[in-house]
């Protein structure tokens, strides 16, 4: 059972370089568990502390540096990044995106893990392998303390060297990869790129999920084609309103900005600066006059405004989802719409 140190014990470590094996000891665990990782982790929290990296997924003889939590950046979430402020929106894809995505972000981070224990025959467990469909088996004890990883790789080798087929044989041992789900995930693709997984451990320390090769595939790939046709909107977007409309025009609309600031060009515009230019039913009157103005310059007299101002408000709230990089893929619907909508300013931008 862990046993919770003086307050003044906790405190002592702030700002030091420690191992994570001193920790547990202050503690008086020997082993890391669910139970023991989160008392730990609570008291540490309760002197305003924390270790970075975090020492439920580091060995015992790595070194954490213990820093106050205030120092630590708190991730941003989508509310913070809401569209709908002028001081935060941001065009795509020449921003960055505005929140950052974190290892416990990808679904296979989170689903669980199989596993097998260290008794378990090697048979047994490259049966469950083939049948399940599974690359990799981490070999745990309660899912906190990970023996090794068995992969087909690691059986290959264990045969190529002639040793007994057992599961200790079988198993990989040495640097696993491992990392937690709090880590951020673009500093964890080398790892992955490295190994071909990457085994996650979630808050209370014990195994969450495995993240492979195949998941970094499957995330982007997703996001990849809805990204590049929001790009290429965009910058048909920017064609048609430059060559149609004067600086002044522009600078109107460009109410996030301080007067001296506000440049009159396109390229500096964002998707809601794009509605007030052109939207005649918006709530503020002197930007739907304007916008009734600028309509008539783009001499689209076979286009219906009211059509076109609804698929480019559907477009901007799509466009915000990408930004927010939702972990659930665009429906085929959404795609089709942005598909549609590029396909019409394709033939007025041409």
């Amino acid at each position: 059972m862990t046993t919770r140190p003086h307050e003044r014990d906790v405190s002592s470590l702030k700002g030091r370089t420690v191992s994570v094996q001193e920790i547990l000891d202050l503690f008086e665990v020997r082993v890391r568990d669910h139970r023991t990782v989160h008392r730990i982790s609570q008291a540490l929290t309760d002197a305003g502390l924390t270790t970075l990296p975090d020492f439920a997924v580091c060995g015992l003889r790595s070194t954490v540096d213990v820093v106050p939590l205030a120092a630590v950046p708190a991730q941003r979430t989508p509310a913070d990044t809401d569209d709908e402020s002028d001081a935060t929106e941001e065009a795509l894809p020449s921003h960055a995106l505005p929140q950052r995505l974190l290892l416990g972000d990808i679904p296979s981070a989170r689903r669980g893990v199989v596993s097998v224990g260290p008794g378990t025959a090697l048979s047994q467990t490259t049966f469950l392998m083939r049948t399940k469909g599974l690359a990799q088996v981490p070999v745990t004890t309660g899912m906190a303390q990970v023996h090794g990883v068995v992969t087909w790789g690691s059986v290959a080798k264990m045969y190529e060297a002639g040793k007994a087929a057992t599961l200790d044989n079988a198993m990989e041992k040495d640097s696993l990869p491992v990392a937690d789900a709090r880590q951020e995930f673009f500093a964890a693709l080398p790892v992955i790129r490295e190994h071909g997984y990457l085994l996650v451990r979630g808050d209370d320390g014990c195994l969450s999920g495995i993240v492979t090769a195949a998941d970094v595939t499957d995330r982007f790939e997703g996001a990849a084609r809805p990204f590049f046709i929001v790009g290429e909107i965009e910058s048909l977007l920017r064609r048609c309103l430059g060559a149609a409309l004067d600086a002044e025009a522009i600078k109107a609309v460009q109410t996030n900005k301080k007067q001296e600031h506000r440049t009159g060009q396109v390229s500096d515009l964002m998707f809601g600066d794009y509605l007030r230019l052109l939207d005649g039913e918006q709530t503020k009157q002197s930007f739907a006059e304007r916008a009734d103005l600028n309509w008539e310059a783009l001499k689209w007299p076979n286009m219906p405004r009211e059509q076109f101002v609804g698929l480019l408000k559907r477009v901007k709230d799509i466009r915000n989802r990408i930004a927010h990089f939702d972990e659930k893929p665009l429906p085929p619907e959404m795609i089709d719409e942005l598909t549609t909508f590029a396909k019409v300013l394709r033939a007025f931008a041409s």
